[in-house]
């Protein structure tokens, strides 16, 4: 039992580590520092256009290799070893923004693009441990303890960064430029620092038919074809992951823009950043307790309540105008974001045969990232074309619709049973 509770904890503690860089990086600082110092200030709809396509590029390189990537992990046992490997190059490029002077908006991109390959990459091994780790019964409270220590851990650092920001002298720091630079180096070390526990104490995961890795790089590429025609014939799989995609677009896009849209529509900086820090404090418990939601009305129904949420949310972030109604949408997400992220993901474990974690995952995280690419250059080029903020935000709704009405579709008993069919095979 103390055995399962390190393994657990080794393994939450991850999303505690990476959380800074989505929080502090992704959602907060680099959208305001790169419209504000390294882009061009006066010109707040190029820059949005800038961002939006340099997140899709990320996210179609890490979708297009995520299957692959997922299939060799399967057959080699590499899981682990792929994970901290894509965090490592995700903790590299972080320090790296500390060297990309004012200005400089093509290279902060690229260490920007090739973080968010680190952090996106090593999540598809992340989720796929998570059935290595706990049982399907316990499978939707850890998934959801994942999320809850990634908001609290995210938070605490970016705390920690907002006031390094705000109180320079401090913190013996010279000006606010040098505190945000200095802050993209202290999530490379959170980062780093707090990955030790999957290092030391998580084990791999064995499979019968694992092979040395250099061998499982070739057949990688045999067993990707193999995983595709299995999600064709599980057609309840195949559902799941077109309502994925639909919904997670929505989400994605404004976990990923909401600050850039925000200060392009005039917010002060401390108004973003206490958004953030709200979503942040408030998802922490919410987290947990939207699983705990899940128990009383079922998962699948509490996913459903949560895509209507953000629906609802992206409808009132047309009409907002003033910082209280800001505040309140950053409220509403800390509800909702960990509940429908943590419980899709456990949802999905439910649906993916034993042994091809990976390889399933891969697909789902595939999918995750396709949405992605979708929403920002959709957003970007909406509000490229309107010259209006809002009418961007207002496209996303339409994901939210089509997403829910698929997964309506969704049958999960008949799922778990096909995929322990496909276990035993």
């Amino acid at each position: 039992m103390l055995q399962d509770r390190k393994k657990v904890l080794s393994w939450a503690f991850y999303d505690w580590a990476n959380s800074a860089y989505s929080t502090t990086v992704m959602a907060g600082f680099f959208p305001i520092f790169f419209e504000k110092y390294w882009s061009n200030p006066d010109d707040v709809i190029q820059s949005t256009y800038q961002l939006g396509i340099a997140n899709s590029i990320s996210s179609i390189i890490i979708a297009l290799v995520s299957p692959i990537l997922g299939a060799i992990a399967d057959r080699g046992s590499a899981k682990k070893k792929l994970l901290i490997t894509f965090a490592f190059l995700g903790v590299l490029m972080t320090s790296g923004l500390w060297f990309v002077q004012q200005g400089e908006w093509k290279l902060a991109l690229f260490f920007y693009v090739i973080a968010s390959i680190g952090f996106m990459a090593g999540n598809i091994f992340y989720d796929s441990l998570l059935p290595s780790v706990a049982s399907r019964d316990k499978v939707d409270y850890v998934s959801s303890l994942g999320y809850s220590l990634g908001y609290l851990g995210g938070g605490l650092l970016f705390l920690v960064n907002v006031l390094m920001y705000l109180h320079p002298d401090r913190f013996g720091i010279p000006d606010s430029s040098t505190a945000i630079r200095l802050s993209f180096v202290s999530v490379a070390i959170w980062w780093g620092i707090f990955t030790l526990p999957v290092v030391l104490f998580l084990p791999e995961p064995t499979s019968e038919r694992s092979v040395p890795l250099r061998k499982a790089i070739s057949s990688g590429f045999l067993q990707l074809r193999e995983t595709y025609d299995h999600i064709r014939e599980m057609k309840v799989i195949g559902t799941f992951l077109l309502a994925y995609w639909l919904y997670e677009d929505g989400v994605a896009t404004i976990v990923r823009m909401a600050v850039k849209v925000g200060s392009s529509m005039g917010f002060a900086a401390g108004d973003l950043i206490t958004a953030i820090l709200m979503v942040q404090f408030i998802g922490f418990p919410a987290a947990i307790l939207y699983h705990w939601f899940g128990t009383r009305i079922g998962v699948k129904n509490a996913v459903l309540i949560a895509i209507g949420g953000y629906g609802m949310i992206t409808l009132l972030g047309y009409f907002m105008t003033d910082r209280l109604h800001f505040y309140l949408l950053a409220s509403l997400i800390g509800i909702f974001q960990g509940g429908i992220q943590a419980l899709s993901r456990s949802l999905f474990t439910r649906l993916v045969p034993k042994n091809k974690e990976a390889e399933f995952f891969g697909f789902y995280n595939m999918l995750g990232k396709f949405a992605a690419v979708i929403g920002p250059v959709l957003m970007g080029w909406i509000t490229v074309m309107t010259g209006n903020p809002r009418m961007g935000i207002l496209s996303i709704v339409s994901l939210f619709i089509l997403g829910g009405l698929f997964l309506r579709k969704v049958d999960f008993e008949e799922g778990e049973r096909i995929a322990l069919e496909f276990g035993k095979k």
